[in-house]
Order: structure tokens, then C-alpha cells, then sequence
């Protein structure tokens, strides 16, 4: 038997380093990860099918799509369920909250893309995912996850903030305050050098020390 993924273990993923490759049985039918080249990736986990809190995040999930899409960024769900548990539960949500779930959900009952993601924590469940979310980019570079208790809800909306966020850091070189919203300022990166960072306050920026200053982009 193999190790479980940890922190510690290569398996684990890890950010700026390439997103583990999957080729799954999903409700659109198979999907690999190479499938995403060109777009921005969500990839999240929930418990199981048919369970409250997960359908409130699908139906949220739903709600933002052509959000996400307008990002260039896809959605794909995971759980250990089968694919006929996954279309019996989107046509119950359909049919009970008239949200219809369109993006693919992968059907993972030999838990390998769980396993390769660190979805499966020993603490929570050996045989449930916990809500994990990757954001994955268009070179299928992992740029960020977030792993949430089996109790909580995560905040949808926060993903799409942090979309905006990556998308905008990478194509102006800047990083975001918290909180940070399209059309509030970034941070300009610090100086490098002690030359650098004396001429920081003359450079036009939001200078409040050498260290922190913003901009308008």
C-alpha cells in the first residue's frame, strides 16, 4: 500500500509546480487534465452526491459560470461517487432548486485523482474527499488551493476574486492587498537593491515606505 500524500511527499501537490495528471470518467464524459491547456482550471472536491452543504456550493458554483468562463476558466467537481450517482444528483438539483449544473463532475471511485491531490485526509475520512479547491493555470501550473472541513461551505465568489487576482498579477507584475477587487490598487513589488529602494519615493508611486507602495493599473 502507498503512503498517503503529505506536505513532505513529492506525490502532494505543490504550488508553481505542474498540477498532477488525471484522465477520469466524468459526466460529459472522459477528461484529462491536458484537456484545460489553454484555460484557466477549478478543480474541487466535495464529500458525496446528495449531501446540503454540497449542493449549496454547486448551485453556486452554477450561478458563476459564465463568470468563470468570461476568465477563460473552466469548472470540473470530484467526489467518490460514481457517474450515475453524479447525474442522479444534478437532475435532482434541476428538478428541486431549478439550477442546472453544467460543467463535468468526475467520478472517482478508486480515489486515484483524490489521492494524487491530497483530497483524502486521514482526519476528516478515509473514504470521503474534503472540500478542496486548485486553481489551475492555462500551462497547467498549480497556482493556488484551498482546503475546507467537510462542515463548511466554502465562499464561491472568494474563487472568482482569486482568479481575478492571479490573472491580473501575473499580466501587470504586481501583487494584491487584502481583500483586494478589480479596480482597487495593487502593490508595486518591493526594491531589491538599498539603491533601489531610495529612489522608491521618487518613482510616482503610493509611497508609505520604501517597502510598501501601490498603484492604479
Amino acid at each position: 500500500m502507498t503512503d498517503a500524500p503529505t506536505l513532505n511527499n513529492p506525490a502532494f501537490p505543490r504550488l508553481n509546480e505542474r498540477a498532477p495528471d488525471f484522465n477520469a470518467p466524468t459526466t460529459a464524459g472522459q477528461k484529462s487534465l491536458s484537456d484545460y491547456e489553454g484555460k484557466w482550471l477549478i478543480l474541487f472536491s466535495h464529500p458525496a452526491d446528495f449531501t446540503p452543504v454540497c449542493t449549496t456550493e454547486f448551485m453556486a458554483f452554477a450561478k458563476l459560470q459564465d463568470e468563470f468562463a468570461a476568465l477563460n476558466t473552466e469548472l470540473l467537481g470530484l467526489s467518490i461517487d460514481s457517474h450515475y450517482a453524479h447525474i442522479a444528483w444534478i437532475r435532482s438539483i434541476k428538478e428541486n432548486f431549478g439550477v442546472d449544473i453544467k460543467f463535468p463532475i468526475i467520478a472517482d471511485l478508486s480515489m486515484e485523482v483524490a489521492n494524487a491531490y491530497g483530497m483524502i485526509q486521514p482526519g476528516a475520512s478515509d473514504t470521503s474527499a474534503v472540500r478542496a479547491t486548485f486553481i489551475i493555470d492555462p500551462k497547467g501550473i498549480l497556482r493556488a488551493m484551498v482546503y475546507y472541513p467537510q462542515t463548511c461551505g466554502r465562499s464561491i465568489a472568494e474563487f472568482l476574486r482569486l482568479v481575478t487576482a492571479l490573472q491580473t498579477a501575473d499580466t501587470h507584475s504586481c501583487a494584491m492587498p487584502e481583500a483586494w477587487q478589480p479596480g482597487d490598487k495593487v502593490i508595486v513589488p518591493p526594491p531589491a537593491t538599498a539603491e533601489a529602494a531610495e529612489q522608491r519615493a521618487s518613482e510616482g508611486y503610493e509611497t508609505v515606505d520604501w517597502y510598501f507602495s501601490k498603484k492604479a493599473i
